[in-house]
Order: C-alpha cells, then sequence, then structure tokens
C-alpha cells in the first residue's frame, strides 16, 4: 500500500508539472544590447544550464541594463539582489585596483596571449581576490581589443590623438594614456555614451569592434582605427553565497555551463570581426589599420612605469613572462 501511495504521489506531480523542491531561478543581468555577444553567451548558459540541470535551475536573463548599470549590477551581485553579472574587468578595479595591470594599453597584443593570461594561473589568482568582495569569478569571457572610434579623421600615430575630446572608462591606465598621448579623456558611463557623441559632448571614444556595432557607434562616429591598444575582459561573476548555497553537482554544472558559454563566445568573437567590420564600413564607417603600433607602446611607457610604482611590478612581469613567449 506505501509503495503504491508513493507511486500515485510520483505521477501527480508528473501530471502537474510540479517543479523539483530543488528547483532555482537565478538572475543574470549585464550592460549590452540583446544583439551583442554578452547576450548571445548569456542564452548559451542559460540554455546548457537549464539542460545539464534537468530543468532545477532556470537562468533569466536582464541585458542592457535593466537592473542598473555596471556598477550597480555588480554592488547588486554583492549584496545578493543579482545573482550573476557580467562587466568589463575595469568596473571591478575600484575594489581591486592592482588589477588593472591586465589592461596595460599595448601589454596583450593577441588573443592567444589573452587566453592564456586569463585562463591560467594569473587569472586564478585574480579571481582569488574576487572573493574576498563576495565574488566567484565563473570565467572572463571576450570583449576583445579595444579600438578607436572618431569625427576628426583616422589615427595612425599618437599625435593624432591630440585634442580629441576622448570618453574613456573608469580605467586609470587608459584616462592617462589618454591624456599623456594629449587627448582630453572623459568618463561617461556607456549607456549615455551615444548620446554624448550624438550631441558632440566628446567626439572620440574607445570599444572593441561589437560594442561599436551593437551600441549603434557608427550611427554618430565616421573613423574606426584598429589600435588594438588593450584587451578587453569581461568577468562573469556570481554572488559567493548563491554559490555556495548550490549543491556540489550544481557548482559543476554552472562552471562547466560558463566555461562552454565562453569558449562559444569567445570563437563568435575572432570569427566574427572580418563580418563585423564588413558591416560597420557598410553604414558608412572608414576602417584604417594602418596603425604605428611601435610608436604607441613608445609612447605609453610611461603608463607602464606609473602603474607599477603605484602598484608593483609583480603582476606586470607575469604578464610579460606570457606575452614575450
Amino acid at each position: 500500500m506505501k509503495r503504491f501511495t508513493t507511486g500515485l504521489i510520483a505521477v501527480g506531480m508528473l501530471i502537474a508539472g510540479t517543479v523539483s523542491a530543488n528547483a532555482t531561478t537565478l538572475k543574470l543581468a549585464h550592460a549590452a544590447p540583446q544583439g551583442d555577444l554578452q547576450q548571445k553567451l548569456a542564452e548559451r548558459f542559460a540554455e546548457d544550464v537549464k539542460t545539464m540541470s534537468d530543468g532545477d535551475i532556470t537562468v533569466q536573463i536582464f541585458p542592457q541594463g535593466q537592473l542598473g548599470n555596471d556598477s550597480q549590477m555588480i554592488t547588486g551581485t554583492r549584496s545578493g539582489i543579482i545573482d550573476i553579472t557580467m562587466s568589463g574587468l575595469n568596473n571591478f578595479t575600484g575594489m581591486m585596483p592592482e588589477l588593472g595591470g591586465l589592461m596595460l594599453p599595448f601589454m596583450i597584443t593577441d588573443r592567444d596571449q589573452a587566453y592564456e593570461v586569463y585562463d591560467g594561473e594569473i587569472g586564478q589568482e585574480a579571481s582569488a581576490k574576487f572573493g574576498n568582495f563576495g565574488l566567484k569569478v565563473l570565467g572572463y569571457p571576450e570583449n576583445g581589443f579595444r579600438e578607436i572610434t572618431n569625427n576628426r579623421g583616422p589615427i595612425v600615430e599618437p599625435k593624432d590623438l591630440e585634442g580629441l575630446r576622448m570618453r574613456t572608462n573608469n580605467s586609470e591606465a587608459l584616462n592617462e594614456m589618454f591624456a599623456l598621448l594629449k587627448a582630453n579623456p572623459q568618463q561617461i558611463p556607456v549607456a549615455e555614451l551615444y548620446t554624448a557623441l550624438e550631441t558632440g559632448v566628446v567626439d572620440a571614444q574607445d570599444h572593441p569592434i561589437t560594442i561599436v556595432q551593437s551600441f549603434k557607434f557608427y550611427e554618430v562616429q565616421k573613423y574606426l582605427s584598429l589600435t588594438n591598444h588593450s584587451y578587453a575582459a569581461l568577468v562573469l561573476a556570481m554572488n559567493q553565497k548563491k554559490f555556495n548555497s548550490l549543491s556540489e553537482e550544481q557548482q559543476a554544472i554552472i562552471m562547466k555551463a560558463a566555461k562552454d558559454a565562453i569558449d562559444y563566445e569567445r570563437k563568435l568573437s575572432k570569427d566574427g570581426d572580418a563580418a563585423m567590420i564588413a558591416d560597420l564600413e557598410s553604414n558608412g564607417m572608414i576602417v584604417n589599420d594602418d596603425v604605428d603600433h611601435a610608436a604607441f607602446q613608445k609612447a605609453v611607457r610611461p603608463v607602464w612605469d606609473t602603474f607599477t610604482a603605484k602598484y608593483g611590478d609583480e603582476l606586470v612581469n607575469k604578464v610579460q613572462a606570457v606575452t614575450s613567449k
């Protein structure tokens, strides 16, 4: 009788579509538009988590700053209001300024170097620091190499930046770089950048080409120069307490799904560069890749010196050990 009753209960649960007692819903927030690669990563991650957990874990995605700007989303994730956020590494350097060494201009020069840095020992050591702020790093997606757009003309050598009103993010190193090269850096949130460019508050900015495309900066910028001046990594980070509350099996699912989604997004980024550039050109942008990287590397060296004087050279030396291979 007991076995029969148990069987009826199980069948009844299936018929009613009752979810598992262990069912969990996670909120994932990011600032990019729905057409951006960050959204594609989020969708792949959500799909894989749901499949691998047999529906026990569902990921709700909130793109385009629906839950706040980058700073607000990071704060929300630390407090547990948001479960997972995806944001540029630069947005975490207010808490961990020493990690700015990973974004020093013209240090990382190709994707293979970047992946070795972020997926290896250096990235693991960086991830451990996030735990001090209530965050569990799930991985480092790719935003891409930062390029410069403006409305004055192609950027080929350092002097071409002189006098440009340059929107910058909150990276100490990049702000110092543009100031050193006699541009006029101004920090403006990315959500406000299109309007700032449209109204002439600034006449230049730097972002990876996927952001130039997805935010439609081609509508308000004429020139795109492929300077590749800084590799921009994203951070996919989860509230540490929420992650710890999951079973070991569920934690493994989250980590596996994150890795697979990051690999997927990186491949889309790498394979899509040419198509994105062609699309930007078709929308009227003039693109140049004849940038004098050697001249830029020499010109920005004082930025490295300032950083190491302030935060030490340990991280920089570790990165250079990778990039000099």
